[in-house]
């Protein structure tokens, strides 16, 4: 069960991550961030929770709003998944949580 918690613990830093970067990266590089590798390369990791982001979403969202939105869900799925860890640990004991 820790592994598991862990897991998507892990996956909601990585696109967390990459979204944040993909930002950051888009305010820095401007109108010409699609030519940057490294931008395309975060896009690349971040499309999969975009894309279901805006299957989830009502069509009233609009598109560029969207990577704003999976950011926000995957911090709830990071909050969530600390609050299933440190419970679950607390449950085992703390000493079999290393």
């Amino acid at each position: 069960m820790l592994l598991l918690i862990s897991s998507i613990k892990l996956v909601a830093e990585i696109a967390l991550m990459a979204l944040l970067g993909q930002g950051v990266l888009g305010l820095l590089a401007g109108a010409r961030r699609g030519d940057n590798l490294v931008y395309q390369l975060l896009r690349q990791v971040s499309f999969p929770f975009v894309r279901l982001t805006r299957w989830l979403t009502p069509r009233i969202v609009l598109d560029r709003h969207v990577p704003a939105v999976a950011f926000l869900w995957l911090v709830f799925v990071w909050l969530g998944a600390v609050w299933a860890k440190i419970a679950h640990c607390l449950d085992i004991g703390v000493h079999l949580c290393r």
